[in-house]
Formats: C-alpha cells, structure tokens, sequence
C-alpha cells in the first residue's frame, strides 16, 4: 500500500508541479535538514545565515530562507514532491527513490557528509546482522528505502542470496534518530537495535549492555555518504542564482566545518538543543572517518542495490545521472 500511494503521489507531482510553467526566479527558498551529526553543514549554513549572504552578493537582496526539521527521508521526499520544500537534505537512498520516481525531474546538488552508521543492538545473542530473528526490532528512519534499510539490503544479499534482498525488512520498525535513541533505551515497543548515526549511535554504544552489531563502512567498503541535498530540475531551471547561493553556502560552510571543528560542534548544540557534552562532539568531528565533502562517495552502491532490490526501477550507469551538472568536476563515486 506504502509503495502504491508513493507511486500515486510522484503521479500527481508529475502533473501538478515538475512540469508547470517557468516562473520568475523565486523569493523564498524552503530547505529541510533531519536530525544528525551528517547535516551539520545545513545547520552552519542556518545558524551562520550563508545562504542569504551569498544571495545578497548575487544581487537578491530579499530573499525570504526557510528551515524545516523533518525526521524520516521519506516524510522529506514527500515534501518536496507536494511542492512544500525546495531543496531537501535526506540520505542518497531517497534522493535515488525521487529521481527515479519522477523519471529524472530530481536531482541530487551535491553530498553533505560521509560517517559511520552503527547497528547497535541490546539483545545479548545478536553477535552479527545474521543473528537477527523476528523476535527483534531495528530502527530506521524509513522502512525498505532508507539509506539503513538498503544497506541492511546489501548485507541480505551476501548472507542469503539475490532472492532474498529484503530479508531484514520484516525486522524493522520506523522511527526517527532521536526517537529511536529513548526507545533503544527504554525498550519502548519492543526495539532492541537501531541503525543510528551520530551522535545517537555514539551515545547507543555506551549504554548498558549495548554492543555493535555492524558498521556501515565494514558493508560499504569503505566510507560512504549518509546524507545528501537534492532538488526539482524545474526548481534548477528557473532559479540559477538562488541555486547557485545554496551551492555557494554550502561550499562554505564545509569549509567552516573542516576549519574550525570546535566551533562546529558548538554551532550544532546551538542550532539543536541537544545537550551532548562539547568535547564529545568535537572529538567525533576530528575523528578523520567523518568527512564533510559536496563529493559523492559510493552512490551508486546504493544505485545498483536498489534496483537490483526493486526498489527502483531505473538502473543508473553512473552518479552523474541523479546529480546536477554543477559537481561533475568532482571525483564522485
């Protein structure tokens, strides 16, 4: 029903907005961001007002930046394709679900950041994905397309085989980082493992009776981004300097990030409330796995799973095809 609706949904975009009219470049620009350590560079670009400098020095003297916080890729997605966001900032899984969706009409601005997720589990007999069973339940920010699930789809495939891709899929329940974090907990609704990224899976690891069950590196071989900004080709098209601002912004505050870690990690516990000691926070952002880069990096793992697991029905020959033209100088994979 879930996939049936979303399919309804990219219908209905399709004729209600991607392919409207070219309109007067906007004066407003909607950015959502989601809980975690991999969006901080949407939550320096807010917190040090980066998008409305560059837009000033591009000559937009008024335009209008608007921040929403939404907890899952999906619900993300959703709002983008309703026309209630402009550019979003989800994990490569769903801008992959959106592109193919649409037949191409969105597209990926560039990558956000590349870290380790944690499946951290306190069920004592779980030693490995393998040892996983119906009895259990793992949080992930969305069910069968978010970056965990589909990650939990490439560890399906070398334990099981090609038919049996969706093997965890049974095991998962939807919730969001933070929720996610208490339930773990708590035991709240029976969860006993998440899928977590930082901080919240950093925290997870140092629970009572919690151990690491897998890492996201160990399964992509090697560091792969989390997080990424996509939008509208139509929203590309018709707004070049508002576009060009948030690519300048965001550019920048990478940069802020690689620079200054400590300030960093303050504008994060500023923007966010969260109340994680600093100098944690600053020892995961010097911690050289953490890579804040626009430069895709091992995209099309995610590609080729998700259409080899259905969940996708265009196949990408390269991570050129669901990103813009603008980080083609980059060395993306």
């Amino acid at each position: 029903m879930m996939r049936s609706l979303f399919c309804a949904l990219l219908g209905l975009t399709l004729i209600a907005g991607l392919v409207s009219p070219a309109l007067a470049e906007t004066n407003e620009i909607r950015i959502s961001k989601q809980p975690g350590l991999a969006y901080l560079p949407l939550i320096v670009m807010e917190q040090n007002r980066l998008v409305e400098k560059h837009a000033q020095a591009m000559g937009l003297k008024d335009l209008k930046v608007s921040w929403v916080l939404l907890n899952s890729g999906g619900t993300s997605v959703d709002a983008l394709l309703s026309g209630n966001i402009d550019v979003v900032g989800s994990g490569i899984s769903n801008l992959l679900v959106a592109w193919a969706g649409t037949g191409g009409k969105i597209k990926g601005v560039a990558a956000l950041a590349a870290m380790p997720a944690l499946v951290v589990t306190k069920n004592p007999a779980v030693k490995t994905l393998k040892d996983f069973s119906s009895a259990d339940k793992i949080a992930v920010p969305t069910i069968r397309v978010s970056m965990q699930s589909t990650m939990l789809d490439m560890e399906a495939e070398k334990l099981y085989g090609e038919n049996d891709l969706h093997h965890f899929d049974p095991f998962t329940v939807q919730l969001g980082h933070p929720d996610a974090l208490i339930a773990l907990q708590s035991g709240t609704g029976g969860v006993d493992a998440h899928f977590g990224i930082p901080p919240y899976s950093v925290y997870e690891t140092k629970m009572p009776g919690a151990h690491i069950v897998a890492n996201s590196y160990d399964i992509l071989g090697g560091p792969g981004d989390l997080t990424c900004a996509f939008a509208s080709v139509k929203f590309h098209d018709e707004n070049p300097k508002t576009y060009a601002a948030f690519v300048a912004a965001l550019k920048e505050a990478t940069a802020i990030i690689n620079r200054d870690h400590r300030n960093a990690a303050l504008i994060y516990l500023q923007q966010t409330h969260e109340k994680w000691p600093l100098d944690d926070m600053i020892k995961m952002l010097v911690d050289k796995s953490y890579i804040f880069s626009a430069t895709p990096l091992r995209s099309m793992k995610f590609a080729d799973i998700m259409y080899r697991a259905g969940n996708i029905k265009v196949k990408a020959n390269s991570w050129k095809d669901f990103f813009f033209s603008e980080i083609y100088n980059l060395p993306g994979t």
